[in-house]
Formats: C-alpha cells, structure tokens, sequence
C-alpha cells in the first residue's frame, strides 16, 4: 500500500470513528430529551385531568347534586310530589289512528 491510501484508509476510519463517538449518541441523546418532554407534559395533562375529576367527585357528593341527578336521570321525587310527563303531540298513540 502506498502512503496514499493508507493515509485515506486512516482518514475514513477517522471519520467512522467520529460517527460511533460523537453523531450516533448525541441522535440517540436528542431523541431521549425529545421522549422525555412528551411524557412531562403527558403528565401534566393526566394531573390537570386527576384535578378536574376530583372537583367532579366531590361535587357529586353533595346532596344538591345527589338529588338533581336522581330527579333528572331517575324520575324519582319525593313522597308527596307528583311526576308529570308532558306527551309531545303526535306521538303515535291510538287517537291519531283515523
């Protein structure tokens, strides 16, 4: 071999030298800080979701919102009161019939 192409030889194993030591753990260090980020603010998302369900909770722990849930979703009322169903005309019962 010539002093040439040893002297390119050296230079190219330079180079992959470069690559393995330098280029390939600084990619792998970016993409490290880059997933590290995107889980901070998916935490910071699922503690602003924890906060918004805990004002839920306990806010259905109340007895006004106990009683307006059972009275919207449930019918129910309390002994005494009457339930009324108001019928939207039209709404297939044997009177339309001709």
């Amino acid at each position: 071999m010539t002093a040439k192409h040893l002297r390119l030889a050296l230079v190219a194993l330079l180079g992959v030298a470069i690559l393995f030591l330098f280029v390939f753990p600084a990619r792998s260090y970016l993409a490290q800080r880059a997933r590290a980020e995107e889980a901070r603010r998916d935490v910071e998302a699922i503690r602003e979701q924890i906060l918004v369900l805990e004002e839920e909770a306990a806010r259905l722990q109340t007895p006004a919102e106990i009683e307006r849930l059972a009275r919207l979703q449930h019918n129910m009322v309390y002994p005494g009161e009457r339930l009324y169903s108001v019928v939207p005309e039209g709404s297939g019962d044997a009177d339309d019939i001709p």
